[in-house]
């Protein structure tokens, strides 16, 4: 007589979501209920033994997590961003945008004004209505006030090539340096080198900027935990804002605001710069699958 089996587990529920190819698996956790530690997620970031991503975005409810719960009265969802390594990283541009549109896709939010809480404070988002196509609208998010720490004489090369690097900070810290190709940044497998020693004790995101026209950029990043991407939103307004100080503009100074034009392997986004120091980053973010883990997967993943 044969013998009950146990009860199979069930599957994790995910879905992928981009912003200017820059990719996300997307988790729902609304209650906070679940553990995912970092050789999880980059298991699941994994593009070959996983699902594949640039990082992970889990969506739960601020007041769930320990991390976001001083922020619950400010926004009701916080994203808990980790890059594909499994690390965490306080912010990540695109990441938002695909989270917004994540909400509404699940009926959560409707498209309009809303708040989203992040490890670097709560951003202030807009969702565009979809299009008559069904194209969905274009995101819209308050990036924060960029800073621009010292010290000076930051340098960053690759192989024997080295290029004086501008520090910017988005909530993650970056390093932008203009260069004459995009080829010379090589290919980017490992994170370029960074001086003086002990700068960027946590590591930096690094772009590559060339000049496509008058406050029109093309750039390249290597986002550290996740190495060259084809997009990063916070890569970008570093990038706007590093620009925009080379060309002597200072909406601060000015009081008129600047946009840029960003063009990145993924796609483009259009960053403008306001004279209270507030960034806006402006693209598009797609839903693209959904489904669930098989479940010895999830139960490897969580044991």
């Amino acid at each position: 007589m044969g013998g009950v089996s146990a009860p199979t587990a069930p599957g994790l529920p995910f879905l992928k979501g981009h912003g200017t190819q820059n990719d996300f698996v997307i988790v729902p956790d609304p209650d906070g209920r679940l553990d995912l530690g970092p050789a999880a997620v980059a298991r699941l970031c994994d593009r070959r033994a996983g699902i594949g991503g640039d990082g992970m975005l889990r969506v739960v409810r601020s007041a769930a997590d320990p991390a976001a719960a001083h922020l619950a009265d400010r926004a009701e969802w916080f994203m808990d961003y980790r890059n594909s390594d499994g690390s965490i990283a306080e912010m990540c541009g695109n990441g938002v945008r695909v989270f917004a549109r994540y909400l509404v896709h699940a009926g959560l939010v409707k498209p309009g004004p809303l708040t989203i809480a992040t490890r670097a404070g709560v951003r202030a988002v807009r969702i565009a209505e979809d299009g008559p196509d069904g194209t969905p609208g274009e995101v819209t998010v308050d990036m924060g006030r960029a800073l621009l720490p010292g010290p000076d004489g930051i340098e960053v090369a690759v192989g024997e090539r080295i290029w004086p690097a501008r520090n910017v900070n988005m909530g993650n810290p970056h390093a932008v340096a203009f260069v004459d190709g995009l080829d010379e940044a090589g290919d980017l497998y490992t994170a370029p080198r960074t001086s003086p020693e002990g700068v960027y004790p946590e590591g930096v995101n690094v772009e590559f900027v060339v000049d496509r026209g008058p406050r029109h950029v093309a750039m390249r990043v290597f986002e550290r935990g996740s190495g060259e991407t084809r997009s990063c939103g916070t890569g970008a307004c570093a990038v706007a804002v590093a620009a925009a100080r080379r060309d002597g503009l200072d909406p601060a100074s000015t009081g008129q605001s600047v946009t840029y034009t960003v063009d990145l392997p993924g796609g483009r986004l259009v960053i403008e710069e306001f004279p209270d120091g507030r960034v806006e980053m402006t693209g598009p973010a797609e839903i693209v699958a959904s489904g669930t883990l098989d479940p010895d997967f999830t139960a490897a993943l969580t044991a």
